[in-house]
């Protein structure tokens, strides 16, 4: 039998590009007199412009300005950024997180798979279990998600809940009344068996055998949207913004450049913070690559406007992607409005700890 030789292939190959050209970011504060401008240079590869926009969001950033081009195999932008007070960011431990975050020894930040599952998961996250529910919004029911995990003895760490046309997403991260992590794989169960069952109240409900559950880590606004997006909810027929003055409503347009091959989303709407993440966390999600976009923001408004073309290299050539698009936009924008909509109220509640006799404040975006 003939002996068949393989060539051979440096297991580094694949990072060669990005260690002779490692990203190179930079903060300036002197080119602007209102801002500060955040530049960063690097090989392009997919969904970085999310990876950035998360880091500055993160950091609570208010982007007033950002330029973005990665057609070919290069991504540069740059950010025009406030703090929350309008003014420069000049902290000096700051600057230096953002060098390192975005620099080469940044740590990347990888979306992770969801399928079809459970209605109510439970997975680790160091000495805490997360829980994810994604259901039918009606009155009561965080009272009764907090009373099952009060009487199987959990603590409510953190919390963060999003609802949007009658649909409910929420992320528990929970641990047990001794702060440990939970390995008991009974108690679990009858978690999620009890969970569910205050979830099926409506067998009606044409979607209760549909959601998505995660295995791995992901940001956690991120997840939200993943969960909401997987539920359909830019179809519900529940309560959406139609009756809320005009000027609230984002104003979305899609247009295809022939000549370029692109596909331009436009939107316009109320600034707010988030804004831009919310958007790009949409557009990757449903498999769209930005490769150009310009961001501004005049008085109140926010001005956008998005280069895109599906991972596979075609534009939007029908009625019905187009809408589809322009839906799923408007419903992660609406998603989390509480500031500047008049569907969404901000509300503090909190879930009280019987076993230490302290509480967990969390905010949650309810709409009315």
């Amino acid at each position: 039998m003939a002996k068949v030789c393989w060539p051979y292939f440096d297991p580094e190959y694949e990072n060669f590009s990005n260690r002779i050209n490692p990203p190179r970011v930079s903060v300036d504060n002197d080119s602007c007199h209102a801002c500060t401008l955040i530049k960063f240079d690097s090989i392009n590869k997919p969904g970085i412009l999310l990876e950035v926009v998360q880091i500055l969001t993160d950091l609570d950033f208010i982007i007033t300005k950002a330029y973005i081009s990665s057609d070919g195999g290069w991504f540069m932008d740059v950010f025009h950024v406030t703090d929350q007070q309008g003014k420069k960011i000049t902290d000096s431990k700051t600057i230096d997180f953002i060098e390192k975050a975005l620099g080469p020894k940044g740590q990347s930040t990888e979306g992770v798979k969801s399928w079809q599952g459970k209605r109510v998961g439970v997975h680790s996250i160091g000495d805490h279990k997360a829980i994810e529910i994604i259901g039918r919004d009606r009155p009561g029911l965080l009272s009764e998600i907090s009373a099952v995990l009060a009487s199987l003895q959990f603590n409510v760490i953190a919390a963060e809940v999003w609802t949007h046309n009658m649909r409910i997403a929420c992320v528990l991260y929970v641990n047990d009344a001794t702060n440990q992590a939970m390995d008991e794989s009974k108690r679990l169960s009858i978690m999620e068996e009890q969970l569910n069952h205050i979830l099926r109240v409506c067998e009606d409900d044409e979607k209760v055998a549909r959601t998505s559950f995660s295995m791995g880590l992901t940001h956690m606004d991120r997840r939200l949207h993943q969960m909401l997006f997987a539920d359909r909810d830019y179809e519900s027929a529940g309560v959406t913004t139609t009756d809320c003055p005009p000027s609230f409503r984002p104003k979305i347009r899609i247009e295809r450049i022939v000549e370029k091959g692109y596909s331009v989303v436009t939107v316009r709407c109320k600034d707010r913070a988030k804004l831009m993440f919310d958007i790009v966390c949409t557009l990757t999600d449903m498999q769209y690559v930005v490769f150009h976009a310009t961001i501004s923001s005049e008085g109140q408004y926010a001005s956008q406007e998005y280069f895109i073309r599906h991972m596979d290299g075609c534009t939007l050539d029908t009625e019905g992607e187009k809408e589809r698009v322009v839906k799923c936009i408007e419903a992660a924008i609406q998603r989390r409005v509480s500031e500047v909509m008049c569907s969404l109220h901000l509300i503090d509640a909190c879930f009280f700890n019987p076993y230490q006799k302290t509480k967990a404040g969390m905010n949650f975006c309810i709409s009315t």
